[in-house]
């Protein structure tokens, strides 16, 4: 029975911002492009989920990642299939998701060599409050001026194909491997439960879940597996726990009582499951 905390990992990438309010108080001497939430006690067991928050003042390289059984050939525990949900977008910001119109793999090889991909690809606008699933094989890329929350199966199955002239390796071979090169549509269609409870995205690795609760209300959230809490807007109290925006909560074989502020609060929940926990909320 655990719930607690998140620990919250800053690293340092080039395309990230030095201020991250009000998404954390981390200080570095460097841009912060992602934060990584970690179980607080560093020797417990790695979750099959990880939960992050991106920053970006750049564009990020256009990568891809590999299938669970794609992965398990070239010895890698599992694949890697992602989901966004935008906590903040400047005006004019953009994703990348699969290519404008169907290409063979030579196309596509021939593409990275020459670095002319970027204009292969589907880039469109994004808004605050939008839900991105991004399954294996779905070449994609982030572009500046967003604040993310991503949940991910845990992987370090990443293959880059353009990096903006950044000089880090591209991983030709098993990108081409393992990408979709017909058009694709990754916008999630989030779908209400209750009046709290929205789901974003739906299996099969994970279910992840928007919760608005009102403010002052108490609510207990039963975490019967692993379980991520990100407050998105808002502040609560998890548990023993202050929260606010930013903050993340663990929590696994265990009830969470939530009890929001005054102004209510936004909870960014997660969990690896197929379907909606219809108890999850009580």
């Amino acid at each position: 029975m655990t719930v607690e905390r998140a620990r919250a990992v800053a690293l340092q990438k080039p395309w990230g911002v030095a201020d991250l309010s009000p998404w954390s108080s981390a200080k570095t001497d460097g841009a912060v492009g992602e934060i990584w939430f970690e179980r607080s006690n560093k020797s417990a067991e790695d979750s099959s989920l990880l939960l992050k928050l991106l920053f970006t003042s750049q564009p990020l390289s256009i990568q891809v990642h590999p299938n669970d059984s794609y992965a398990n050939s070239i010895g890698l525990p599992n694949g890697k299939t992602e989901a966004w949900y935008v906590l903040s977008a400047a005006p004019g910001s953009k994703v990348a998701l699969g290519v404008r119109e169907e290409i063979t793999s030579q196309q596509l090889r021939s593409a990275i060599a020459k670095g002319t991909l970027p204009g292969m690809m589907r880039w469109r606008p994004v808004a605050t409050g939008e839900t991105i699933s991004v399954p294996a094989g779905t070449i994609h890329a982030i572009g500046a001026g967003l604040v993310i929350a991503e949940i991910q199966q845990r992987s370090d199955a990443t293959f880059r194909m353009f990096d903006y002239g950044r000089q880090r390796e591209l991983h030709i071979d098993n990108a081409v491997a393992v990408a979709d090169t017909v058009p694709v549509d990754t916008r999630a269609q989030p779908k209400r439960l209750t009046d709290q409870r929205t789901v974003l995205v739906s299996g099969p690795h994970f279910v992840f879940e928007s919760i608005a609760l009102a403010p002052n209300s108490v609510w207990t959230l039963m975490a019967t597996q692993e379980t991520w809490m990100l407050v998105a807007k808002g502040t609560a109290r998890a548990g023993t726990s202050a929260i606010t925006t930013g903050d993340a909560i663990f929590a696994k074989s265990d009830s969470v009582e939530i009890r929001a502020g005054d102004l209510g609060v936004q909870i960014l929940v997660a969990y690896p499951d197929t379907a909606p926990v219809k108890a999850l909320l009580q």
